[in-house]
């Protein structure tokens, strides 16, 4: 597939952005750049050293592609860089083993060179910015999940200047540099790209032991890519970024959405199953002026008859024993015969555990002294 190397774009809506982030979460590590300038001016001091040390050692993460570049008048890509590869070939970090921390570590130049001088920081920005730029969008071309990247600074030149940088804000910058001149294409295309990634810096001055500064700043930049919208035939408009999520997202999505419905399903049986059930008991055969309610909890159980401790509560039934049980279980509600005295359910006599499959439903407890004894059962879940 040919990739196509790419300028800067048009603002990414929100729900773009959203998308984007979440697209990355399927991917796996980060891009981050180590940046350092490497005239005498820096020269690296061991808290540089320790700070530089600390970031690969306990930030970086497996799944990280590394890129070192040290710069001054000339910026010092890799191998493997092309108009769609234009900061190298990645040191690919894949654990916190030593091994993987030293590949880094050996590629870093924590000495100066006494001869490398003029730093040219806004040369160094652009190509390093629109370096990483590159990177997510050869991922979209490719369909690949994009990754959140970082550019780690280690220089005492100013980052972010306006075009055109002068020798009073910055004095190394070569003279022959297009980057002097502020509407030189080289400047236009470097305050295109900062304007274009969302570059979110940090920094943390240092001093040499000449008593002198230099900034360790960090720019983070979340997952985002260039897009590009053009009017089609058909008073259509073809756009990157949508396709590109819709082709990301749609299998995420639906096992997202079926998680989602699992949940509410789980949700609604677990409500349910702490729902406290009730029963409305209609006494026909008696004068009692009030109906009995009873409340029936999961894996509970009511008695009929006469009192049972194990029961959550009981139905009047004549005899001095328990005729049978209505008991839940789950969902289900059943009538669980004792034997030592008949018991009827919808007419029929019940002698082994039945399950009762209605709302409302009536049991007969009949009596050699007082006859039939109905009772008349609405159930509420």
């Amino acid at each position: 597939m040919t990739i196509t190397p790419i300028p800067p774009g048009q603002p990414l809506s929100s729900t773009q952005k959203i998308g984007l982030n979440l697209v990355s979460v399927f991917g796996n590590g980060r891009d981050v750049v180590l940046a350092i300038d490497m005239t005498e001016s820096v020269g690296l001091n061991d808290e540089g050293r320790i700070r530089l040390r600390q970031i690969v050692e306990d930030s970086l993460k497996p799944g990280d592609s590394v890129y070192v570049v040290p710069f001054a008048r000339d910026v010092v890509l890799g191998e493997g860089t092309s108009g769609v590869n234009q900061l190298g070939t990645p040191i690919n970090f894949s654990s916190k083993s030593k091994a993987d921390i030293d590949k880094v570590l050996n590629k870093i130049p924590f000495v100066s060179d006494p001869n490398r001088y003029g730093t040219d920081i806004q040369r160094a920005e652009l190509i390093i910015y629109q370096g990483i730029a590159q990177v997510n969008q050869n991922r979209l071309q490719k369909q690949q999940p994009v990754k959140p990247q970082s550019v780690v600074w280690i220089s005492d030149a100013p980052l972010f200047t306006q075009p055109g940088i002068t020798s009073q804000v910055w004095v190394e910058t070569p003279a022959d540099s297009p980057f002097r001149i502020a509407k030189s294409p080289e400047s236009q295309q470097r305050q295109a790209w900062i304007k274009a990634l969302p570059l979110q810096a940090r920094s943390r001055s240092i001093i040499t032991q000449d008593n002198k500064e230099y900034k360790l700043t960090v720019v983070d930049i979340p997952p985002t890519v260039q897009e590009f919208c053009t009017p089609a035939p058909g008073g259509e408009e073809t756009c990157l970024v949508n396709p590109y999520l819709t082709r990301q997202l749609w299998l995420p999505g639906l096992i997202a959405l079926l998680i989602f419905f699992s949940l509410l399903v789980t949700a609604r049986k677990f409500y349910r199953l702490q729902k406290k059930w009730e029963l409305i008991v209609d006494f026909e055969a008696t004068a009692k002026p009030e109906d009995q309610k009873c409340r029936l909890p999961n894996n509970k159980r009511i008695a009929i008859g006469e009192y049972d401790s194990t029961c959550v509560d009981s139905i009047d039934c004549p005899g001095v024993e328990v005729r049978a049980y209505l008991e839940r279980k789950g969902e289900k509600l059943y009538l669980v015969p004792t034997n030592s005295a008949p018991i009827y359910y919808q007419g029929r006599e019940i002698t082994s555990r039945t399950l009762i499959s209605s709302s409302r439903f009536r049991l007969n407890c009949p009596d050699v002294r007082q006859g039939e004894y109905e009772i008349n059962i609405k159930l509420n879940k």
